[in-house]
């Protein structure tokens, strides 16, 4: 029986470095990231829908999606970000499932869903665990100004625009505390995957 694992965490909290323990373990990951890519490609519907609404200016001279300028009309309203979330979840559900479908044909002991946004998206019930990426609200803040080279006030406004991640430790079923080394996380991951193949 195939567990299939939520994967989430809050941003820069360290999901995409357990997301790669799981890839070098060999264990499918389906990421929701990437997905949202997908369904926002030329000639896609998601695109189509997007544009309809924002309008030529989100759409760079190459027919592709400018995330940049989409990116700052959604951050500073709250109205819009809920109405893009509504255009892209149904084709980026779609997309998940139709690759989780590919995988379970070959029976993997897991399968991992990596979505950022799991408890916001209600994806909770499609999953038989989940697993929280966790660290301390300084560490978060630290982490995301340095990796995006931005002010406090701009990281706490995108930590602001998620559940806050004591919220998400509160409802996952594992919690994995990445406050520490890149080893100790890993080993976190690893015990909860000897304990799954020891069923």
């Amino acid at each position: 029986m195939t567990v299939i694992l939520g994967l989430t965490g809050s941003i820069s909290t360290g999901k995409s470095t357990v997301s790669q323990v799981f890839k070098e373990q060999g264990y499918p990951v389906v990421d929701a990231d990437i997905g949202a890519r997908e369904v926002v490609k030329p000639g896609t519907d998601g695109l189509a829908k997007i544009k309809k609404h924002f309008g030529d200016k989100v759409i760079l001279s190459d027919g592709t999606l400018n995330r940049a300028a989409l990116g700052k009309i959604v951050f500073n309203d709250e109205k819009e970000r809920e109405l893009l979330d509504k255009i892209l979840s149904q084709h980026i559900r779609q997309w998940m499932t139709t690759k989780k479908e590919d995988y379970l044909k070959h029976d993997p002991a897991i399968i991992v869903l990596d979505i950022p946004l799991l408890f916001e998206a209600g994806y909770e019930k499609e999953v038989d665990q989940v697993m929280v990426v966790a660290t301390s609200e300084d560490v978060q803040l630290d982490r995301l100004m340095k990796r995006d080279g931005i002010e406090k006030e701009e990281a706490i406004q995108k930590i602001n625009s998620q559940f806050p991640i004591s919220k998400k430790v509160a409802m996952g079923d594992i919690i994995i505390d990445n406050s520490g080394t890149i080893e100790d996380t890993k080993k976190q991951v690893l015990d909860w995957i000897n304990k799954i193949k020891a069923g």
